[in-house]
């Protein structure tokens, strides 16, 4: 069992990182740092760490173009985009932020002469969250300051494909401030380390985000261990057409769904669903849209879609395909020279749409995970419902339509933690983000975002 860190960069293969692992032994030490921290942190101020974290931030901003160009190398994101999610942390931290002071205020209980009661809010305690490579500011931001404002420490394990990100954004925090041992960071590149790092006693809470196979085993682990686990993981998003629908400004908002980030986002729209009245006509004008991406160096300001986390990766999207394609799936990706010629260095990837698509094929019954864009003919609204259903994911999904009455009604029997009309691929602060069934468990973000993050402790004071 290997708990080493050998970060290979997506576009070349090439070794970025190297990191011999944080060690069980280790791990205990840098916990107990963490729960011996949380006897003093957690009597601070919620004004004071609120400076602490805004400080953080803009030092974070004001590294903006160095931190996006170490996220391309980290995980292939093309440039054009990875300075975007520094700007979408800031302002998801934003949200946070305002909504602190009111999510941590204590609760008054019934008023009683001759008593004081109320209910306080208190941190849970040492925090490990564990997160992934694909958003890791976004990702993070969501567990990180909620934990940090409610008065927790917090033991951050990055992805092993970012582990850069992680020694950056703890540095910005300790530049910021924040006191010794808060914010440690761990580097594990053992699910087994990982397991056993979960079930140390000092860790009050635990929040992962990855795949669903990985959010189980972080279950497993800890079942024999009355702590809190909130998940959040894998999914199978589902679009559906309806016969109304604008084509040409929906297959441009489908194919961005699906493509962007190679495909790589939880949220990523992974399956669609298509009226047969316009079924072909929108496959048109998915490949019109197609014509226009350019696959290539992450680096260069022109490309809009790079190469895939690992060789592995690869093997896994084209697997699908393969199946599809042996199952009746017609491949009818547009001719685009970027497609035909890809970097001879690089987990690179064309995307790819498959026609024909059935329910007995892999890219529509599992995670994906890559550029790839199946297509399945329904018949009806009820058909198309019944399909996006069919599922073991349930993260978001999307109806496209300019019947608004129609789809508010459909979406209303989707099941998703999060349903769009006319949108996709749109995590927004100020609404939960949770996964139905395997797409995960507890949620983040949202009017509720710091609930997971304290706990309660009733005072009951006689005062006469």
């Amino acid at each position: 069992m290997t708990n080493q860190i050998r970060t290979l960069s997506p576009s070349t293969n090439k070794v970025i990182f190297e990191h011999p692992g944080t060690s069980l032994e280790e791990a205990q030490k840098i916990v107990q740092a963490s729960q011996n921290a949380l006897l003093t942190y957690k009597k601070t101020t919620l004004a004071q760490r609120k400076e602490i974290v805004v400080k953080a931030l803009d030092l974070i901003v004001a590294d903006r173009d160095t931190l996006a160009a170490e996220l391309t190398t980290q995980m292939g994101r093309p440039i054009a985009y990875t300075g975007k999610e520094i700007d979408t942390f800031r302002k998801r931290a934003e949200y946070l932020l305002n909504i602190a002071e009111e999510s941590l205020k204590n609760l008054p209980g019934t008023p009683e002469s001759g008593f004081r009661r109320f209910i306080k809010k208190e941190p849970v305690g040492p925090v490990l969250i564990s997160t992934a490579w694909n958003y890791p500011y976004l990702i993070t931001v969501n567990a990180l300051l909620p934990a940090l404002l409610s008065g927790n420490t917090v033991i951050l394990r990055p992805s092993p494909q970012t582990p850069i990100f992680g020694e950056r954004l703890a540095s910005y925090f300790v530049q910021a401030g924040l006191p010794d041992h808060v914010l440690q960071v761990i580097h594990c590149g053992s699910a087994d380390v990982l397991d056993e790092i979960a079930q140390l006693p000092q860790i009050k809470l635990i929040s992962f985000v990855g795949s669903t196979l990985g959010g189980l085993r972080i279950r497993e682990a800890t079942a024999r261990r009355l702590v809190p686990v909130n998940l959040e993981l894998g999914g199978n998003d589902p679009a559906y057409v309806r016969p109304d629908a604008d084509l040409a400004s929906v297959a441009a908002n489908i194919v961005d769904g699906a493509v962007f980030n190679s495909g790589q986002s939880c949220c990523a729209i992974e399956r669609v669903y298509v009226h047969a009245d316009v079924h072909d006509a929108f496959v048109e004008e998915v490949k019109k849209e197609l014509a226009g991406y350019k696959v290539g160096d992450p680096h260069d300001q022109s490309t809009t879609t790079g190469p895939v986390i690992s060789s592995l990766a690869v093997q896994n999207i084209q697997s699908h395909i393969a199946d599809a394609l042996s199952k009746g799936a017609v491949d009818v990706t547009p001719a685009n020279p970027t497609f035909q010629n890809l970097p001879s260095e690089g987990n690179y990837l064309a995307p790819t749409v498959l026609i024909n698509a059935t329910h007995d094929m892999q890219v529509m019954k599992h995670e994906t995970f890559g550029p790839v864009l199946p297509i399945m003919k329904v018949s009806s609204d009820e058909e198309a419902v019944d399909l996006m259903n069919d599922s073991d994911y349930g993260l978001t999904a999307s109806i496209w339509t300019k019947d608004i009455k129609r789809g508010e009604e459909l979406i209303d029997d989707v099941e998703a933690g999060t349903v769009y009309l006319n949108r996709c691929d749109y995590p927004s602060p100020d609404l939960a983000w949770i996964g139905w069934k395997n797409s995960g468990l507890g949620f983040t973000l949202g009017p509720k975002a710091y609930d997971g993050f304290y706990k309660l402790k009733s005072f009951h004071i006689k005062e006469e």
